[in-house]
């Protein structure tokens, strides 16, 4: 019971770093542009995983043989590239978007991948389940409240967004498929570094950050690398080791929640009761889809 109710605490602890994340995107834009922001948090966040990887190793008796030492590096580089692929193709496009969506509104959109998701393995020849068709319908109903516009439609911004939670439903899935094979502390910090040199290219190409504009961001851009890709990954191994995957997902779905909350709280953004009824048919929708999440995968 004291396993379980650290664990909860620990997830929980999660869905509230992630969803302040989108608070620290924002606020980071005030002072640099999105490449650099992603560069360097990525970076940051690489190290940040690095005394995990070297805390296992400790903690743990390495038996394997030398082939398969060699065979599971392989794949890790491989799992690192292909996710770090996919996740530098979704926090590039957020990341730009975020430059003109607020953190509440983009916390609910992104938390659209896990609809993304089972729609994916559908393509990918999977079964569609009733509580998915349903999911789909609310998470509609609900981009419409959030995001319509009246006469103008959808705003370009709050589209990226949503192109961004489906590919953090790929990354997703390209998770799914190389945790077993890989250790996913160390493909994970891989993953981060793949993105953070990606973004150094990008960088160079676009933009021109300056040290004291990195400094300035110094708040967002340590709670974006340090706290939500090093602080929440390990709470979120632990939590998920010792809890129920449908009761993890659940609680995940705060994310959302979080994020809007933080965006009220720090960042002084308000939501229109419209927005507002937007926002509980797609956190409807997102727990709706989870409810199943551990039959499909």
């Amino acid at each position: 019971m004291e396993n379980k109710f650290t664990a909860n605490l620990a997830l929980f602890m999660t869905a509230l770093i992630w969803g302040l994340s989108f608070v620290a995107q924002r606020a980071g834009m005030e002072y640099v542009e999105p490449f650099t922001f992603n560069m360097v948090r990525c970076i940051l966040g690489g190290f940040s995983l690095i005394p995990v990887i070297l805390w296992l190793k400790v903690s743990q008796t390495d038996n394997r043989t030398e082939r398969r030492k060699h065979i599971q590096h392989i794949n890790l580089e491989r799992a690192g590239i292909a996710c770090g692929l996919a996740l530098f193709t979704a926090m590039t496009i957020q990341q730009y978007a975020m430059q003109f969506v607020g953190a509440g509104k983009g916390g609910f959109i992104t938390a659209l991948y896990i609809v993304f998701v089972p729609l994916i393995m559908v393509l990918m020849g999977s079964k569609l389940g009733k509580n998915v068709v349903v999911s789909v319908i609310l998470s509609v109903i609900g981009l419409y409240l959030l995001c319509w516009k009246g006469g103008s439609g959808f705003d370009i911004y709050d589209l990226m967004i949503l192109v961004s939670a489906f590919f953090y439903g790929v990354h997703i899935l390209v998770v799914n498929y190389y945790s077993r094979h890989v250790n996913p502390v160390k493909a994970s910090c891989l993953q981060f570094f793949v993105v953070g040199i990606l973004s150094t290219i990008l960088v160079l190409l676009f933009e021109h950050p300056t040290l004291s504009a990195i400094y300035e961001c110094r708040i967002p851009i340590l709670y974006a690398g340090i706290l939500t890709c090093g602080v929440a990954y390990t709470l979120q191994i632990f939590g998920q080791k010792h809890t129920l995957p449908v009761v993890a997902s659940l609680i995940f779905c705060l994310e959302a929640v979080f994020a809007v909350l933080g965006g009220v709280l720090i960042l002084g953004e308000s939501l229109s009761l419209k927005e507002g009824i937007g926002c509980l048919f797609m956190i409807s929708a997102v727990i709706l889809s989870n409810i199943r999440a551990e039959k499909r995968f």
